[in-house]
């Protein structure tokens, strides 16, 4: 699985995650975003070409050298300086009450101590400073979360450690975020296991 994990899924993952619906979702998520921004889960840079003119500097966590590599031209093409800020998000390189906002595109999934890298967002974050994301999570349908949960074990390894299982907006609450927008939808075309789409912006106060 390493050559796999390290090197082919990311750019799968660079060709999957950048279709027209989820540009369309990833522009409107990226449209308030303003001052210095912490980006978890930074990727390939699919984000980079909808950081609005407010955006003062983007903060990047990624921990695969590949996406790295594979983000460079987007990198320098982008018009906001893009500084990296550590390898994983329960370890963030910055200063507490640092960054005004936080950006998380289908990132939340994957982290394996989620509760460690949103008190970090919370640390890193200042007083009234928000988190904007877009994550898909445990469906409300009965039957999709059932499914959901025979699907897991199996995607697992195969999606670089994705759950489908997380109940997104709940574990923003518990963490000590405040919820001010929220919407939930299936992903068009996109099986309803893998597509229960939580899309919102947070606050910490």
């Amino acid at each position: 699985m390493g050559f796999y994990r390290d090197r082919l899924l990311p750019r799968l993952q660079d060709k999957l995650m950048s279709n027209e619906q989820m540009r369309e979702v990833r522009a409107r998520v990226c449209a308030p975003l303003s001052g210095d921004v912490v980006e978890v889960g930074f990727g390939t840079g699919l984000n980079v070409p909808y950081y609005p003119a407010e955006v003062a500097r983007v903060r990047a966590v990624e921990p695969s050298s590949m996406c790295r590599r594979i983000s460079e031209p987007r990198r320098a093409r982008s018009g906001v300086p893009i500084d990296d800020a550590g390898l994983t998000g329960e370890s963030l390189d910055l200063g507490s009450e640092s960054v005004d906002a936080a950006l998380s595109t289908w990132t939340l999934c994957t982290i394996p101590d989620l509760e460690a890298a949103l008190a970090e967002l919370l640390r890193v974050l200042r007083p009234g400073g928000s988190f904007h994301f877009v994550e898909h999570g445990r469906a409300p349908d009965p039957g999709v979360a059932r499914w959901q949960g025979r699907i897991e074990p199996v995607w697992k390894p195969v999606a670089g450690g994705c759950h489908l299982t997380r109940p997104i907006a709940d574990v923003l609450v518990d963490a000590g975020f405040t919820i001010d927008r929220l919407d939930t939808y299936y992903l068009e075309e996109v099986p309803r296991p893998f597509g229960f789409t939580f899309e919102g912006h947070a606050v910490k106060t």
